[in-house]
């Protein structure tokens, strides 16, 4: 009898023999060309792995059309020759299969995240997974990731460790691989040449699709990574403010200043109440009169790892992004300027921001009351020994003024459901899950709001701590977010897009600001001066670091007076000062 594995290889005499159509004495006796390898591969990650982009393509305006089509087709020739001139690089005999199964294992794991969340790929995107940490990384573990990626992967890997691989003398090698290489780029070439100008038109008006392109997105934000140290010197971190100064307002003060700086996380401008927001997600900072809050204020990044190192430098957006070496930032300069400084983190690290001055890591404590998930801590943590954080500092700094970072857990996805403790829960039903798409949106949106209500208790109790001090220091507050959060507009979710397509939500974030009499007096501005200035115009993470040295007076050439948002209303004291005496002297 003959066997069906025999019947097709006779119908189909030209295919390459796949270990599944042949008989084990077959399989044992014949190896497939590598160039077959190459090729069946690329199309299964092209068609199969690559269903985010497909999908993008199929939402774009004027889709049905047979032109339409064709366009797609001819993408999709495009993404199967780019993978193949990819694995062509590295079609030798030993390196062939364990390289086409990492590429497969990437491109799954690519299309589950592009599919679940909705995000895309680049090197800001890929440095945030290197620097995820255990737990961040338990909250994105759920039973569709194993399932999603097993669907996508396991057929390749299966037929990939059965299918055994002709070998080639070396020099044959080299010129199969060359052909193969030249061969994928002409076709390459050829699908755009065919539907060039949609091709032209479509990536100009619809960028995000150059991060959707799997798994070439993750090699070539992998080599972007891998190459930055050729870029710039990541190894030498370049001295900045060692020229800083404290200026006049320290000579004869009788309190020093504190401030805190709220490093607010995954902060999304318009869920809080304080900004409009309909719902009451700030019911205690909404109550309060004294605050100065900027709701027109936008992040550096979209991701923890690109805003805060942004923030805390002096290159602002476009230069931090340019950069050709690191530079100290805020901290450091504040440090350089005498006074006592501090981080206490309840995240997953300062991203390289606190590296050089006193940091304290509240995120692994133990509390029954302020840890109930007992991996994460809610942020009131931060507060608990602050005191003798504080006091543990050295004194004459302390004496001088003292800085305090404290960086939120905040509404960190996408269990937005830890992030709030059980009797600040106001908004129900609330999605419970880390898979978002498995609860309906207004239950994800019901678990960030509640975070936020989290977040308005714990800057309340910040404020709180802050009066508690007022008879021995002169105490400010501002909260600002690192970036911002989506929760499943357009079917993206959490954050992380590159710049340039993300959506506002990703960007707009909150910034509050809470100064005591006494700061307003040495400052030599007024809240209401703050409001007045701040109740429209437009702010980013460029005016933070310029910002607090200003309010720190502190002096330095690293200082630009220009993105002080505090310096408007300074001026305009000054003047009214400058005004009165004038008058008063007239008079006299």
């Amino acid at each position: 009898m003959v066997s069906m594995p025999l019947i097709l290889q006779r119908l189909l005499p030209y295919a390459p023999r796949f270990s599944f159509l042949r008989s084990p004495q077959e399989a044992s006796q014949q190896a497939l060309h590598p160039g077959w390898v190459v090729l069946w591969i690329s199309v299964w990650m092209s068609a199969v792995c690559n269903v985010p982009l497909w999908r993008e393509l199929a939402n774009l305006p004027g889709h049905g059309s047979l032109r339409s089509w064709a366009f797609m087709l001819a993408f999709m020739v495009l993404v199967t020759a780019g993978n193949a001139a990819l694995l062509s690089l590295l079609a030798w005999r030993w390196t062939l299969k364990p390289v086409a199964a990492l590429l497969v294992l990437m491109a799954a794991f690519g299309a589950y995240f592009m599919l679940a969340y909705g995000i895309a790929i680049d090197a800001s995107m890929l440095t945030n997974v290197l620097q995820t940490d255990v737990k961040e990384a338990g909250d994105l573990l759920n039973w569709r990731l194993p399932l999603t990626v097993g669907a996508l992967a396991l057929p390749p890997l299966v037929w990939l460790a059965r299918q055994p691989v002709r070998a080639m003398p070396p020099l044959r090698q080299v010129l199969h691989n060359a052909v193969l290489l030249l061969a994928a780029v002409l076709v390459a070439v050829c699908s755009v040449l065919v539907v060039f100008q949609d091709f032209a038109s479509t990536m100009r008006n619809h960028t995000q699709l150059r991060y959707l392109m799997n798994p070439l997105n993750s090699v070539y934000a992998l080599g972007n990574i891998a190459t930055r140290p050729l870029r710039m010197d990541t190894r030498t971190i370049l001295p900045l403010g060692r020229d800083a100064r404290l200026g006049a307002s320290y000579a004869q003060q009788d309190k020093p200043p504190l401030l805190v700086l709220v490093l607010g996380e995954t902060g999304r401008a318009g869920n809080f109440a304080i900004n409009g927001y309909a719902r009451p997600t700030t019911p205690h900072l909404s109550a309060r009169n004294d605050l100065v809050n900027a709701p027109n204020a936008w992040s550096c990044g979209t991701s923890t790892a690109a805003s805060v190192p942004c923030m805390f430098s002096h290159l602002g957006r476009s230069g931090y992004e340019s950069r050709s070496a690191n530079f100290e930032g805020l901290m450091d300069v504040l440090q350089h300027a005498g006074l006592a400084v501090l981080w206490v983190d309840n995240q997953s690290g300062c991203k390289g921001t606190c590296d050089r001055i006193p940091n304290a890591d509240t995120s692994a404590q133990k509390d029954p009351e302020l840890c109930p998930t007992g991996s994460d801590c809610l942020d009131s943590i931060m507060l608990k020994d602050l005191d003798q954080r504080l006091a543990n500092l050295p004194a004459d700094q302390r004496q001088r003024g003292t800085v305090v970072v404290l960086h939120q857990m905040g509404s960190h996805g996408p269990a937005y459901s830890k992030r709030s403790a059980p009797e600040r829960k106001p908004f129900q039903p609330e999605c419970n899950s880390t898979a978002l798409q498995e609860c309906g949106q207004q239950a994800v949106i019901n678990a960030y709001d509640n975070s936020i209500v989290e977040t308005d208790h714990f800057l309340n109790s910040v404020l709180n701590w802050l009066a508690g001090h007022e008879n021995k220091a002169q105490p400010a507050m501002i909260y600002v977010a690192d970036h911002g959060e989506s929760l499943g507009e357009n079917n993206i979710y959490l954050h992380g897009l590159p710049y340039s397509i993300a959506p506002d939500v990703q960007k707009h974030v909150p910034w509050i600001t809470w100064l005591s009499p006494a700061m307003q007096s040495r400052n030599g501005t007024t809240t209401p001066c703050l409001q007045k200035e701040l109740a429209e115009q437009r702010i980013t993470h460029d005016n933070y670091f310029h910002s607090v040295l200003g309010l720190m007076d502190v002096q330095t050439g690293a200082y630009k007076p220009e993105l002080d948002m505090f310096a408007g209303c300074k001026k305009n004291a000054a003047l009214a000062g400058a005004s009165n005496k004038s008058v008063g002297s007239h008079r006299s």
